[in-house]
């Protein structure tokens, strides 16, 4: 009996070795890098597979006023799969170089132009798009303008039609004299976050979200010059025209207690899509990858399993 119970743990012990391992090397397959690109220095975070792999690449575009650090449950989940994924932050937000507007206009275009030029330079030609709430609405019109590179689009709680308005938790943000003030309280990540979440985010994320905006004024700066050029309304008929030509496949996790975009916006952009899916999460709001990564992982995994046929 002692035999076997010595067995039992030593099994026990190796199989708790190999998966603090394997949490390890997963850990391990995510860095934090930065690369110049012209005059501005973009951060990125990215999970990189484990081992070889035929699965095209994923980029992951966070909304305002957030960072890369939104998709901090999904990387691990996308290297064990095998699936090499870039999430970036935007010019002007995280980590990434936050220039004077006199440098960078804060429009679409800029950031489109921006965006463009990163993944050429870290050499993405060819991968699944997914975006999340009110700036990675930019990515579906990067989408647009280059489909020739997108293999389908993932959308979580992202504005996609007219119907769509900037809420006044982060219009106040833009306004004339109390924007500038607004948007150099490092709490305004806080109330915004967990506003739209509806549900309270830990003091350890929300010190990354925070830092940014406690170590310069350039954070409040390019935040405000953001709010006040991301052009809604003309960049939301983009979108509606534009998707309603659009031949690859789309899939919109949307939760339905966001308090700023309501469902009936996800549910009359997917209806005349000829590859669409709804999928609706219950209890979840304007931030779904905060507290329900697990469950949008479960459809999000086998839909960027996309192999490379190229």
């Amino acid at each position: 009996m002692l035999v076997q119970a010595v067995k039992i743990t030593n099994y026990l012990f190796i199989f708790a070795s190999l998966r603090l391992c394997v949490k390890l090397f997963i850990q391990m397959s995510i860095t934090e890098n930065k690369i110049q690109v012209g005059s501005l220095e973009w951060f990125y975070r990215e999970s990189s597979p484990i081992g070889r792999t035929d699965l095209l690449p994923v980029l992951l575009l966070h909304g305002l006023p957030s960072q890369s650090y939104s998709w901090r449950n999904f990387l691990p989940a996308l290297a064990k799969q095998g699936t090499r994924a870039i999430a970036p932050d935007w010019i002007g937000f995280g980590f990434s170089s936050k220039p004077e507007k006199r440098d960078f206009a804060y429009t679409p275009d800029a950031f489109i132009t921006a965006l463009e030029e990163f993944l050429k330079s870290i050499e993405l030609e060819r991968f699944s798009l997914v975006v999340q709430g009110f700036l990675g609405s930019v990515g579906l019109q990067y989408a647009l303008r280059h489909p020739e590179q997108i293999a389908n689009i993932a959308i979580l709680n992202t504005p996609i039609s007219s119907q769509a308005k900037l809420p006044w938790k982060i219009q106040q943000m833009g306004l004339p004299l109390a924007g500038e003030m607004i948007t150099q309280d490092p709490l305004l990540v806080d109330r915004t976050l967990e506003g739209g979440s509806r549900y309270v985010i830990t003091d350890k994320d929300l010190d990354i979200y925070r830092k940014p905006f406690l170590k310069s004024s350039a954070a409040g700066r390019s935040l405000l010059a953001t709010i006040r050029n991301l052009q809604l309304p003309s960049a939301m008929t983009e979108i509606e025209s534009g998707f309603q030509k659009w031949q690859q496949q789309i899939l919109i996790l949307w939760g339905m207690i966001d308090p700023w975009l309501p469902l009936k916006i996800a549910q009359d952009f997917v209806n005349p899509l000829a590859l669409g899916d709804l999928i609706k999460l219950n209890n979840v709001g304007h931030y779904p990858q905060e507290h329900y990564h697990e469950t949008i992982l479960e459809d999000l995994l086998p839909f960027v399993r996309v192999k490379d046929v190229s």
